[in-house]
């Protein structure tokens, strides 16, 4: 048995492009951006981000074109595929690897407080005459410490 199956999340890097098949297909493409953290055996935090060209058909694409925008978090679900075709100018021969969503799921919607003139609940409802301010939401803390390879058990 063989599986070809991608799972990214991750944010978009731009907005996604909405287009038709002369078919009259719908297709959106855009690119999402994960980011890897791991500490150096000297210590030294380091990161790397990666960038995945995802491609969606039909009633997903259209999802897709119409609530998801730059910097949104998204989990897509697909396989990878690898199209190739020949540069008009240069004659030779392209290759591109993307990923072929078969299902989407929009993460949280990110806070528009800047700029924007939208009034928090606190704001709201001092202005309203209802009491005390609404509470912050409970912060995750993660811990410092990495893992260490000698440290698993297998």
């Amino acid at each position: 048995m063989n599986v070809n199956k991608a799972m990214i999340l991750g944010n978009l890097t731009r907005d996604p492009e909405l287009r038709q098949t002369p078919t009259g297909q719908s297709v959106c493409t855009f690119d999402v951006a994960t980011n890897r953290v791991w500490m150096s055996p000297a210590g030294e935090k380091n990161q790397k981000a990666e960038f995945h060209r995802i491609v969606a058909w039909g009633k997903l694409a259209e999802i897709c074109g119409q609530y998801l925008n730059r910097g949104r978090l998204v989990f897509v679900e697909g396989r990878i595929e690898t199209r190739s075709w020949q540069d008009k100018e240069s004659g030779a021969k392209r290759y591109r690897t993307e990923i072929v969503a078969e299902s989407m799921q929009m993460g949280p919607r990110p806070l528009e407080r800047e700029n924007t003139g939208a009034a928090t609940m606190a704001e709201t409802d001092s202005r309203q005459g209802q009491g005390a301010p609404a509470e912050e939401p409970p912060t995750v803390q993660y811990p410092e410490d990495e893992i260490d390879v000698k440290d698993i058990p297998f």
